[in-house]
């Protein structure tokens, strides 16, 4: 067996195992109060870095005004419950608006 071969097979079986300690654990394990506010947080925290590295940057550099105008847009208008279609439609109208104006 070859070291790749080997290494995918192990992969795979610590995604299947990983995967079924889940259903196997579920009731039997209790989480502190503490413990599921700081998995909440940790949620929160890593979708506003996906949130902030997606909106920010372009092709490793500076994504400009534009993109994050349009972002900061969408998040006023989901924050304010707009329908999902309306806060993609004014986020990509707000990008556009500012890229036609010049606004890199």
């Amino acid at each position: 067996m070859t070291p790749t071969l080997a290494a995918i097979l192990a992969l795979a079986v610590g995604t299947y195992a990983f995967r079924l300690v889940g259903p196997a654990l579920h009731g039997r394990v209790e989480l502190s109060a503490r413990v599921r506010q700081l998995l909440s947080a940790g949620a929160v925290v890593l979708l506003v870095a996906l949130l902030a590295t997606g909106a920010l940057t372009q092709a490793h550099g500076a994504a400009g005004w534009a993109r994050p105008a349009g972002v900061l847009v969408a998040g006023g208008l989901a924050w304010r419950r707009a329908p999902f279609v309306l806060v993609v439609l004014g986020a990509a109208g707000t990008t556009a608006a500012l890229r036609a104006a010049g606004v890199a």
